[in-house]
């Protein structure tokens, strides 16, 4: 069986605009101003977790407590993101070609699940491991490795990472002893060693791993 693990955020899904639309939701349901809504997304552009709500209840001195704010945010986040239709076609494919698909995610556990039910990734992937399952993040091994433990298998050289991120993704699964594919969204930093393979949009990273990996 062959083993593909792929990042979540910026590589299967659009996190950037779900977030703007997430938080807008969430400021207009609640009547908060411009400048709550301008500080959350200036507070929650990389991540999220639990934590930003307590100070953002504290900032503003607001009524809504952490936990329900938190909440309402993963519902809106899970409402708003998005998986391209193309995407899931070719995540079909490559799960009907025999590979075993895993999710390698920094995030909290729930607000990641709960992007993966809602886009219908949930049906496509064998298992996944979010930084906050274990508090450990990319691109601590640990986490490939869990990814991997979750998806009934164990890493081995010939299994494939793929991600847009340079650091936590690339870097991340060459410490993991895996091949990478990156999705190019950023320059590359001249210190890291350089990817197995690059693409401009990951449907081209699934397309390799069908066409250049076939035995």
């Amino acid at each position: 069986m062959r083993f593909a693990l792929f990042d979540l955020d910026g590589t299967l899904v659009d996190r950037h605009s779900a977030v703007a639309d997430a938080i807008a939701t969430l400021s207009h349901d609640h009547g908060y101003g411009p400048e709550i809504e301008d500080w959350l997304l200036i507070e929650l552009a990389d991540r999220a977790d639990r934590s930003d709500f307590d100070r953002l209840r504290s900032t503003f001195q607001l009524n809504e407590s952490a936990e329900h704010l938190w909440r309402v945010y993963v519902d809106r986040m899970a409402a708003a993101v998005r998986c391209r239709p193309e995407v899931l076609a070719s995540l079909q494919q490559l799960k009907d070609a025999g590979w075993s698909i895993g999710v390698a995610t920094n995030g909290s556990s729930d607000i990641q699940r709960a992007k993966v039910r809602a886009t219908g990734l949930a049906d496509l992937i064998d298992g996944i491991a979010a930084s906050g399952d274990i508090d450990v993040r990319k691109p601590d091994p640990q986490l490939f490795e869990l990814a991997a433990a979750r998806c009934g298998t164990q890493l081995t050289p010939d299994d494939w990472m793929t991600g847009d991120n340079p650091e936590t993704d690339i870097a991340g699964g060459y410490k993991a002893g895996l091949r990478t594919i990156w999705v190019r969204g950023c320059p590359w930093p001249d210190r890291l060693t350089i990817p197995h393979h690059t693409v401009d949009d990951v449907t081209a990273a699934i397309d390799y791993l069908l066409t250049e990996t076939s035995e």
